[in-house]
């Protein structure tokens, strides 16, 4: 064992602490808290940066380091800074499991001297700086920061922790995310220029989500899809119809989105019998598994567990403010075995509810930082072969998202440079990342749209699961959805991926076998139905963009040239949005060129 694990172990650490540590690590500690704390132990630096995907245990590894500073003399007291009331109870009732008394109540004056420390919101910290600013002046401090990169959620509460923890004796940051969709620089982060001359964040430790996939920390994640057609009146009272993932504009899009959620369609209660369906059959092998629906604001919320309650028979969990009562809810919900709870928002972060295993993201909320966190909500794993399935509208960017789970990423302060010649492909990319730009912090400005929902319905759309995508459109409530839906729940990952193949498969074959009338898509005719997957359409476009690269090389176009003189040709929108048959004329038109210049 390491000097951690031996002469620098924690002195009072509870022999269950943590209280779920999985499969294959040492001692008390899970493997990468190990390394972090020998890291740490090196070097005694007075800032760290520990970046640990959401469910790894970033609380076990803090509170094991806050442990190791207090008994050998390097700080006399501890200070957390949590996002939300609900984290600080959740911070002190995990400290007092080792040992360490934190006050989660604390407001000002002197701390009884029962505790050893304080739990306090950012906002606390922005209300009055000096207060906690002076406790640090007068003790030898240690500093959690928890989810630091909301010290950057307003350049108040930034400027108050810079004034309130300069001069503290250690400081100790902690993030599952550790990037923001602005440039605004987080307190106590180190910065540094890559090659490119743009600055990004450098964290002291990493454990990413796929490094914490292949040790089991964490549970894999099956996202499941709905399209639908949807139709919402516009301020200037036109009606608009439109398929929720198809092509269209950004507004369009966030319209047809808001569309979907609305409670006054059939689209969220066709997607919460499915995600319920989905709950009974992961019960089978994890009795008290539950699920949670993240929600836009409290209308939808109360609306959503109403149809619920219409759907089980049994009301859900309803949280809708970050307050005593809600955190109790979150609490009793935790320790029981109910099925449902809806939240607006609030349980998207750091709220651990290691039962949760099914997910509905209702909330039109459209950044990388949310919705990671977001799905980080269901990934907290408790025995091996556990799987979290999150049911989402088929979104572009959401999709993108799920896709890139396993994606590093750093906060980046600079703009990305535009006009680099050397980007194969960035006219088309740029074009559609206009399309689909996700907005900054908040909803994205989506409730400022003016509109007005007015029906909707909702379309099984596809299976994402480890980058790859499966299955094709099928109505609501179809054996094709079922097939999917049915998958169980205590399955190794190359388990769930064949049977996701073998139901892909099938769901083919009976889509070939079936008359048009039975269709699973009815407003297609038989012969036209497209019997492709997602990771066919995925290899059509890497084939055309193959093709297109050689074709540069042998002719010296641009890239966004021949892409738009194809287009031309044979028609159709940008490479990312167009259809399976869109996609193969462009590259049999390609291959003719070719043949004629030979």
């Amino acid at each position: 064992m390491s000097t951690v694990s031996s002469s620098h172990a924690p002195h009072h650490l509870s022999p269950a602490f943590p209280g779920r540590a999985p499969w294959g690590t040492a001692g008390k500690l899970r493997a990468w808290q190990q390394a972090a704390m020998e890291k740490y132990v090196e070097a005694q630096p007075r800032d760290f940066l520990a970046v640990a995907t959401p469910g790894a245990g970033k609380t076990t590894f803090a509170l094991t380091l806050a442990s190791y500073l207090l008994h050998n003399h390097v700080v006399q007291q501890v200070t957390v800074v949590a996002p939300t009331e609900h984290l600080k109870k959740q911070w002190a009732e995990a400290a007092a499991r080792i040992g360490i008394r934190l006050d989660p109540a604390y407001s000002s004056g002197p701390l009884s001297r029962d505790y050893h420390g304080v739990v306090i919101t950012y906002a606390g910290v922005g209300v009055n700086p000096m207060l906690h600013r002076n406790r640090v002046e007068n003790r030898k401090t240690l500093i959690i920061l928890d989810e630091i990169h909301h010290a950057g959620d307003s350049k108040s509460w930034g400027e108050a922790c810079l004034e309130a923890f300069e001069p503290a004796t250690r400081r100790l940051a902690l993030t599952g995310t550790p990037f923001r969709s602005d440039t605004n620089p987080i307190p106590f982060v180190s910065y540094a220029a890559g090659g490119d001359g743009i600055r990004r964040s450098i964290a002291d430790y990493t454990y990413g989500y796929g490094n914490a996939l292949a040790d089991h920390v964490v549970r894999p994640v099956i996202f499941l899809s709905y399209s639908g057609n949807m139709r919402w009146r516009t301020k200037a009272g036109d009606e608009v119809a439109a398929r929720l993932g198809e092509p269209m504009t950004k507004d369009a899009t966030a319209q047809a989105w808001r569309t979907a959620l609305s409670p006054h369609g059939d689209w969220m209660p066709n997607v919460l019998r499915a995600a319920d369906q989905r709950l009974t059959e992961v019960r089978k092998s994890i009795p008290d598994a539950g699920a949670l629906v993240i929600a836009s604001d409290q209308e939808s919320a109360r609306a959503y567990a109403k149809m619920l309650r219409e759907i089980t028979g049994h009301g859900a969990t309803l949280v809708l403010s970050d307050e005593a009562e809600a955190s109790q809810r979150i609490t009793d919900f935790s320790e029981s075995t109910d099925r449902w709870m809806v939240a607006v928002r609030m349980v998207s972060e750091g709220v651990d509810v290691p039962r949760l295993a099914v997910g509905v993201y209702a909330t039109s909320i459209s950044t990388p930082l949310f919705f990671a966190q977001a799905v980080g909500r269901f990934v907290r794993a408790r025995r091996r072969g556990e799987t979290a399935s999150v049911f989402l509208p088929t979104v572009p960017t959401l999709l993108s998202f799920a896709n890139e789970m396993e994606v590093q990423r750093d906060h980046i302060l600079d703009k990305q440079k535009k006009g680099q010649e050397d980007d194969l492909f960035g006219e088309e990319d740029a074009l559609l990342a206009e399309a689909e730009r996700a907005q900054d912090e908040g909803d994205g400005g989506l409730d400022d749209l003016p509109w007005e929902a007015l029906e909707s319905d909702a379309v099984f759309d596809r299976v994402l699961y480890e980058g790859a995508e499966f299955g094709m459109q099928a109505h609501a409530g179809s054996e094709e959805e079922s097939d999917y839906l049915g998958i169980p729940g205590l399955l190794e990952p190359d388990q769930v991926r064949l049977l996701l193949q073998r139901r892909q498969t099938r769901q083919i074959q009976r889509s070939k076998d079936k008359p048009a009338e039975q269709a699973d898509l009815l407003e297609m005719e038989a012969e036209k139905r497209p019997v492709v997957t997602h990771q066919q359409l995925l290899e059509l476009r890497k084939e055309l963009n193959g093709l297109v690269g050689a074709w540069h090389h042998r002719t010296g176009q641009p890239h966004g040239t021949i892409h738009n003189e194809l287009r031309r040709l044979c028609g159709g929108p940008l490479t990312a949005q167009a259809t399976a048959h869109q996609l193969q004329a462009r590259i049999g038109k390609i291959r003719e060129w070719a043949t004629k210049m030979d």
